[in-house]
């Protein structure tokens, strides 16, 4: 990250990690009329983990790759299982906002062929993981925060070293990679509120690199 956007946006995290406080905001509105579009084509949909747990947060995905689970495992598809159909194209918007945003925290050139889009309602919450179904791991992930408040959880490179809380609002960006880049996180079950935007609900936007 440059000084400049460093003392405009940025709170480092660790080495190769940095929270952009409203770095999204401009664009919000415009990224939740792409988002309605893009869950018009590929709903949204609640996943069973490998071990038989239904998730909280409901799942979409746009991009050459979709982030998929179910008793089988984790993984990247280029189908929607649900319809067999390929994943909606990345909106250029959501593209260059995550290679944007990439740039600002150090990672010149960033190319995302994924973005997961997911839904959380009041109560839904994301445990601790490592994001590792991706090819390359020298590409960091960036994640856009819209809608309500949510308390992020970053850790380290062990499940049990334990996390920083961090409450995320809508426009919020964080970027990590580098040697952060398998850290675990998550997300804090979601408390209920309303957002002018988003009304009950808050949207994570989570671009990759994944093939």
């Amino acid at each position: 990250m440059s000084q400049a956007d460093l003392f405009a946006f940025g709170q480092a995290l660790g080495e190769g990690a940095c929270l952009l406080r409203g770095f999204a905001d401009v664009e919000a509105s415009a990224l939740l009329a792409c988002i309605e579009q893009l869950l018009a084509q590929a709903p949204l949909r609640h996943m069973e983990t490998p071990g038989g747990f239904r998730m909280s947060v409901a799942i979409s995905n746009c991009g050459s790759a979709g982030w998929t689970t179910d008793a089988q495992g984790y993984r990247y598809s280029s189908h929607d299982p649900l319809s067999g159909q390929p994943w909606p194209p990345m909106p250029a918007l959501l593209s260059a906002l995550a290679t944007k945003a990439a740039a600002a925290a150090g990672y010149a050139g960033f190319q995302a062929d994924a973005c997961l889009i997911n839904r959380y309602q009041p109560g839904a919450r994301m445990s601790l993981h490592q994001d590792r179904n991706e090819r390359d791991f020298s590409q960091p992930i960036v994640s856009v925060s819209l809608g309500l408040p949510a308390t992020f959880l970053f850790g380290g490179l062990q499940r049990r070293d334990r996390p920083r809380r961090l409450l995320l609002c809508s426009g919020d960006v964080v970027v990590w990679g580098g040697p952060t880049r398998l850290a675990f996180h998550g997300v804090a079950p979601l408390a209920v509120g309303q957002h002018p935007l988003c009304g009950t609900c808050r949207y994570n936007l989570t671009f990759r690199k994944a093939l």
